[in-house]
């Protein structure tokens, strides 16, 4: 008879334990223990943060143990009444044998009426497994979750997405915890208390009367930066930052030649140059452009009967020797002609203000819904099923990527759930913009399928779409210095991880559940984009690092770079206007201050945009920052792998906080302690 020590490790949050009924099997080379329950009647055991030690006894000696079997089943009372649903999230099992030898379990998921084996949480790849058992449970493991997490085609030109219309059809492991779920509910209510904004939301088609009006819903941000805006934002050097350093600083690029649809000429901006012409300064690399083409010919909204409108707008901009980028041209439409007027900063001061307002709304649409939603949001879904669908748990990349892209589903299915809602009752913040913002649902699909098929690999690797940009070697662009720095470190991080499993580029071409993982995620999950550059096999480590990185990238550094900025730069809603009211001027000298309120977005629509960027830049409750990988990986030399990269995010976070000593306005969105380690807001 061998006596064995099990230790249970219980989630540290609320609801994270349970009162169900627990029992455990442990399965070795040697045979299968007693079928021992895990309860301590005269104790309150398997709660929240809790760690409960159990005996399981076994006739006979296991040797190596294979697997921990869990059975999970409702508390039953007098045979037939039970608990409502009681779920436990069971972080790890470690069971020590008499010889004093431990062996690891990670879990890490929600348990719910089910039994579930296990494995030892050595990473193993396929050709590392000898013993039939567990080649089995492999296979089995992969049939199960092909089973459970299935592709669904949710709208044509868009990424695949998990097959479940509502959360309640996710699977268990893929939601948040209680209390996590509750405070993405009840946000929106508490941000309209906090933000003291209830008394205006009835005044929906009202306007203010003048910019300095927005003070009244001002009153109790505390944002540094938005606070600045609010003190700055008429000016160009602010307008021209945020390109660089606001809550999308994606799009701005080094123009190479004028666009031909844009007849912007010397004799124009020749004031606003020092001292070379348009064209030397075009060559010398000084002038930069972003261009909202992806917005032509978007639908705007209609909101309680009231049309909203959209540009598509041209900015020019000179970063002069002060390394200020400031704006010299906009034009508010992608086809010029005699309606269609260049404004210029030497214009009327109305008439410059309101051409950065249409900008500023035209940035605002792009950030939410394309470099925030879905380059960010949606492509973690991709990754996260296929490594699910393809990859065994006791994988090494499966370990590697699950921590950073697991429970983006939960908001991703309420997104689309509340896109296709017609109630006016919504479970997702990321939506409650395109329901009060210029472009609308159906805009809102219409622009996501058109930037989707426009995605290459080359844009979503930093290095190379910076490259790309012409941008690498720009000055006060804290986005690209602090990415870079975040980029290079999750790169060290997986060729030490892959380096550890893979000896060889033939051991990479030869892992048949590696190259399934690639090919579901490519021709099904991504299959839309034809020429995008995508790898669909893996040949070498070299292929398999940059991919990696991509992925775990995309899934928080650059999810924090486009989410964390929003309450900063669009609480002083003039900054960054959610809508417009009025179509943009169509010719110079007419535009007054009346008719500039009552293009900025309503009363009761600056409100809701207050609100929204507050609660999506809020720090989620029991926030899993960069590095912080969980116990999926057990083997010493990866441990000592994880801990090098905490410590490279701890020299890179202490390098930003030096530099930022020195700057008027802080850039930390980068900062790695405040980037999450995987999408849930």
């Amino acid at each position: 008879m061998a006596i064995y020590k099990v230790t249970f490790r219980t989630g540290n949050f609320e609801c994270a334990g349970t009162d169900n009924y627990v029992y455990c099997t442990l399965i070795g080379e040697g045979g299968e223990s007693r079928k021992t329950s895990v309860d301590k009647w005269l104790y309150n055991d398997l709660e929240s943060g809790d760690v409960d030690v159990y005996e399981v006894i076994s006739d006979q000696d296991l040797g190596t143990i294979w697997f921990v079997q869990l059975e999970v089943s409702p508390f039953l009372l007098a045979g037939y009444w039970f608990l409502p649903k009681d779920s436990w999230f069971c972080c790890s099992v470690t069971v020590e044998t008499t010889a004093g030898n431990f062996f690891h379990f990670p879990c890490y998921r929600w348990l719910e009426n089910c039994t579930v084996r296990l494995r030892e949480g050595a990473a193993k790849r396929a050709s590392d497994d000898k013993w039939l058992k567990l080649q089995s449970h492999r296979q089995q493991e992969l049939e199960e979750n092909q089973r459970l997490y299935r592709w669904k085609v949710w709208k044509p030109n868009m990424p695949r997405c998990i097959d479940a219309d509502l959360v309640d059809d996710l699977p268990l492991s893929l939601r948040f915890s209680c209390k996590k779920d509750r405070d993405l509910k009840y946000n929106l209510v508490s941000a309209f208390g906090d933000l003291q904004l209830k008394k205006f939301m009835h005044m929906f088609g009202k306007s203010w009367s003048a910019p300095e009006d927005f003070d009244k819903i001002f009153r109790k941000v505390e944002s540094p930066i938005a606070a600045f805006a609010k003190e700055h934002w008429k000016e160009d050097w602010f307008f021209g930052y945020q390109f660089m350093n606001g809550f999308n600083p994606v799009l701005i690029e080094r123009c190479r030649r004028i666009p031909a649809n844009f007849p912007v000429t010397n004799a124009m901006v020749s004031k606003s140059l020092e001292e070379f012409t348009l064209e030397q300064e075009i060559q010398n690399g000084n002038i930069f452009i972003v261009n909202y083409k992806m917005l032509d010919g978007i639908p705007a909204n209609v909101i309680n009967n009231v049309q909203q409108y959209i540009a598509a707008p041209i900015c020019l901009l000179y970063h002069d020797k002060q390394n200020h980028m400031m704006p010299i041209a906009i034009e508010l439409t992608q086809s010029p002609g005699r309606d269609a007027p260049i404004f210029l900063p030497s214009d009327d001061v109305f008439d410059w203000m309101l051409a950065k307002m249409w900008v500023r709304c035209a940035d605002i649409q792009y950030a939410s819904l394309i470099s925030h939603l879905l380059k960010t949001h949606l492509l973690a879904e991709v990754f996260s099923v296929a490594t699910i669908r393809q990859l065994p748990s006791v994988h090494p990349i499966y370990k590697l990527l699950i921590p950073h892209t697991r429970y983006t589903m939960q908001i991703n299915t309420e997104s689309r759930s509340d896109l296709l809602s017609s109630t006016g009752r919504f479970q997702s913040p990321l939506f409650f913009f395109p329901k009060m913002a210029a472009v609308g649902p159906e805009g809102h699909l219409l622009l996501s399928q058109r930037e989707f098929l426009a995605i290459t690999y080359q844009s979503l690797c930093l290095p190379d779409n910076l490259q790309q940009r012409g941008v690498k070697e720009l000055k006060g662009y804290y986005y690209k210095d602090d990415g870079l720095q975040i980029w290079s470190a999750i790169h060290k991080f997986v060729t030490d991880i892959v380096r550890l499993y893979y000896q060889t580029d033939q051991e990479v071409k030869d892992d048949p559940e590696l190259q399934a993982w690639i090919k579901d995620l490519i021709e099904v999950g991504l299959q839309d984009l034809k020429n995008a550059g995508m790898p669909i096999s893996l040949s070498t480590r070299i292929e398999l690092n940059k991919f990696l990185t991509m992925v775990i990238f995309t899934c928080s550094g650059q999810h924090a770079a486009v989410n964390n900025g929003q309450h900063d730069w669009g609480a002083w809603v003039p900054n960054s206007p959610c809508s417009m009211r009025r179509p943009p001027p169509s010719s110079k000298g007419t535009v007054t201050m009346e008719h500039i309120m009552e293009s900025l977005p309503g009363i009761t629509q600056s409100c809701v945009q207050m609100a929204i960027a507050w609660i999506l830049t809020r720090p989620p409750p029991g926030m899993r920052k960069l590095g912080d990988c969980e116990e999926y990986f057990t083997e010493d030399v990866a441990k000592d792998v994880i801990w090098a990269f905490q410590e490279e995010l701890r020299k890179i976070d202490r390098r930003i906080q030096e530099r930022n000593r020195g700057l008027t306005l802080k850039y930390e969105y980068l900062r790695p302690v405040n980037i999450e380690n995987s999408i849930t807001i």
